[in-house]
């Protein structure tokens, strides 16, 4: 979570003397300076990352602020807010939630119209919401902050911009598809409002956006995307600048999941629901068609900026090379792939704070969902169908593919488990490593949600004559 959540330093002077001003006589000997100088002391712990020393700071904060003005004062809406901001960011969601709560019911109902003050406690309120997997509560609060920020600072305000991630990812995690489209759509145009085209403060819209296409399966957008976020990285810094990382990865990443999936659909999908519709396939890697060889020469031109860094970054030089792994991988040469991820593994481990674990469980490269599957089918009449899900429990082998699937749960017919399952076995997972070495992992599960047409109930029988 980014500090948003907390009121400026400046800020927060002006509005602790001005709150002095207009407060009736404190009952306790509670002055504006005494919190004042115990907010600087709590960002001072905030900004250095040091959540557990800030903690007992930001509690002390929100209790002079009772104490000087009461429990009910919307004095106490920031206090509460950093709080929540420290519990979340210690993990503590439940605290964290409380705190948010409290300083949201401390604003609403008080004022008529739009209220500046209730936009950061709405905003953590929707992260902690989201974190904890609450997506339907966490949208709503997020939708309210967005709309509170549009209305008080205007349409095109970038201060949103921090607000609409986390509310497109609920968007997400709801399938609410259209919505997190439109507000994706938006989100650009807001920072290429703010900005400018070329400015390089485009260049991670640019990048969420093309995230986005990916997401969908537009992949020659996304990759439009990626090469504009390249020419103004290389406009700015000259070629192999270190900005151009991000846009090369992505160039990359567009390239093999348009080999795994097939380019951007023209037409509409088959109705996956009728009787004869197809299994779904993944493009047969390494037969109808090749991986774009400049995917992997936009890795390697990602390796060259990296090294030019000082000090050098190997968290990002480390990822870089899984990825390169990954691309060999997808398309066959297992050799290659290996060694890219021995490389990886020693980029990681030299980077330190656990980032090796992205490595220590297979990752999924490639899998795509049996037609019935929540994620793919889209029928007219949602009502008409029921959800179910298959569970399946397989081996990953050290080059990747899958192996022994079989399904330990379902309540979906046979057919959707039969799909189901055959997707599976065609997946291909980056393997876990071990020392950096790929090995075997057993008890990988994948659970998924499918549509089943829902039985039609018989009508009543007629009534009796009397």
């Amino acid at each position: 979570m980014h500090p948003r959540h907390l009121i400026p330093a400046a800020v927060a002077a002006t509005l602790l003397v001005a709150g002095g001003a207009l407060a009736p006589t404190p009952v306790l000997a509670v002055t504006d300076a005494e919190r004042y100088d115990v907010y600087k002391a709590f960002r001072a712990e905030f900004d250095a990352a040091r959540f557990t020393d800030a903690l007992p700071i930001a509690k002390r904060l929100v209790e002079l602020t009772e104490q000087q003005y009461g429990a009910e004062d919307r004095q106490l809406v920031n206090p509460l807010t950093n709080l929540g901001t420290v519990q979340y960011r210690l993990g503590d969601y439940a605290a964290a939630e409380s705190s948010y709560l409290r300083a949201v019911r401390l604003i609403e109902g008080k004022l008529s119209g739009a209220d500046r003050m209730l936009m950061r406690p709405l905003t953590g309120l929707g992260e902690t919401y989201l974190a904890t997997k609450q997506h339907a509560e966490a949208a709503t609060a997020l939708k309210r902050a967005v709309d509170l920020s549009r209305n008080l600072d205007g349409l095109f305000n970038a201060d949103q911009l921090d607000i609409l991630d986390p509310l497109i990812e609920s968007y997400v995690a709801l399938d609410r598809l259209q919505e997190a489209e439109k507000e994706s759509q938006y989100a650009f145009r807001v920072a290429e409002s703010s900005f400018g085209r070329n400015d390089l403060r485009m260049l991670e819209p640019l990048d969420r956006l093309a995230r986005w296409n990916e997401f969908v399966g537009r992949y020659t957008t996304a990759r439009g995307l990626h090469a504009r976020a390249l020419m103004i990285a290389e406009n700015a810094g000259g070629r192999g600048t270190p900005q151009s990382v991000a846009a090369l990865r992505g160039l990359a990443r567009s390239y093999y999941l348009e080999f795994i999936y097939g380019p951007e659909e023209t037409e509409a999908p088959l109705d996956p629901f009728q009787q004869n519709a197809a299994m779904p396939q993944l493009t047969q890697m390494g037969q109808e068609n090749r991986l774009n060889p400049d995917g992997e020469r936009a890795l390697r031109l990602a390796l060259e900026a990296l090294s030019k860094t000082d000090p050098v970054d190997r968290r990002a030089r480390g990822e870089t090379l899984v990825e390169l792994g990954d691309w060999y991988l997808i398309g066959g040469a297992v050799a290659k792939a290996n060694q890219a991820y021995r490389d990886g593994w020693k980029e990681l481990v030299e980077a330190g704070n656990d980032a090796v674990s992205m490595l220590q469980a297979p990752r999924r490269l490639a899998y795509r969902p049996p037609s019935a599957s929540i994620a793919r089918a889209r029928p007219n009449d949602p009502a008409d169908y029921e959800e179910r899900y298959v569970e399946t429990r397989f081996k990953v082998m050290p080059d990747g593919k899958v192996a022994d699937v079989q399904t330990v749960a379902t309540d979906a017919p046979q057919s959707i488990e039969k799909s189901t399952t055959y997707a599976v076995r065609k997946a291909r997972y980056a393997p876990r490593l071990e020392n950096g070495e790929p090995v075997v992992t057993e008890g990988v599960t994948l659970r998924e949600r499918v549509l089943v047409k829902a039985q039609q109930q018989p009508d009543p029988p007629p009534a009796e004559p009397r």
